[in-house]
């Protein structure tokens, strides 16, 4: 998930710094991707690893006046030349008033709405994490419910939001795949995701992931409307 976020962070970054998007900008991702190559990952050490990113952007769009309003990215990631991850992704920029007329009355700053008291937390080993405060799922009336354990968690909540960020989305298919298979699929050598809606930050949304040999099929959904969707690969 560092690598995920390494590829968000560099979509902000790069327009900013190179194609004069103004930081006032909403920065909306609509789709990503990953792959990890286990063999050539360094190892964990104690302290710092120099990892070179390096990115191309294409399918650069502009408005009328030549501002870029989205593009895609793409970035190789190499450590002493090797390269043991890629990534991308699309993004689209939206003026204020833009994002504004886009999200209505859903445009205001908030928290997700926790789970059903009733709720069951899973162990964090069900999850594949490290720390119970880390776990972003919670079961009620059978469903897995996207539930923050802590909704201000220094990763996945990081700044203030109108909606439930990609990063949090993922997470939450990551440790849904892990607990439908009691924790033997922790770790995702690859996945995609799609956006096709902004998932609100109530009700608390239902991820469902399915199986497949080692590959897992996900959906986010609130009510009756589908928001995001993707899969992760563990071979």
């Amino acid at each position: 998930m560092i690598l995920v976020e390494t590829l968000r962070q560099l979509g902000l970054y790069i327009p900013l710094r190179f194609y004069a998007v103004p930081a006032a900008c909403h920065a909306v991702i609509t789709d990503l991707y990953f792959r990890l190559a286990p063999g050539n990952e360094p190892p964990a050490r104690a302290g710092a690893t120099e990892v070179t990113c390096r990115a191309r952007v294409s399918a650069l769009r502009r408005d009328p006046d030549h501002r870029v309003t989205g593009l895609r990215l793409d970035a190789t990631f190499t450590v002493c030349g090797l390269a043991f991850g890629q990534g991308g992704g699309g993004v689209r920029f939206l003026s204020d008033a833009q994002y504004r007329a886009l999200r209505g009355r859903s445009a205001r700053v908030g928290m997700v709405t926790p789970a059903p008291e009733a709720a069951y937390r899973p162990p964090a080993a069900e999850l594949s994490v490290n720390h119970p405060q880390d776990a972003v799922l919670a079961v009620a009336g059978g469903r897995l419910l996207l539930s923050p354990a802590d909704p201000l968690h220094p990763f996945l909540f990081d700044h203030p939001t109108d909606h439930v960020p990609g990063m949090a989305l993922l997470e939450a298919a990551r440790q849904a795949a892990s607990y439908g298979s009691r924790g033997t699929l922790g770790r995702p050598r690859a996945g995609r995701m799609k956006a096709v809606r902004f998932t609100e930050l109530a009700p608390p949304a239902r991820v469902l992931c399915t199986q497949y040999d080692s590959t897992c099929v996900f959906r986010v959904t609130q009510g009756d409307t589908r928001t995001a969707y993707g899969t992760l690969s563990y071979s």
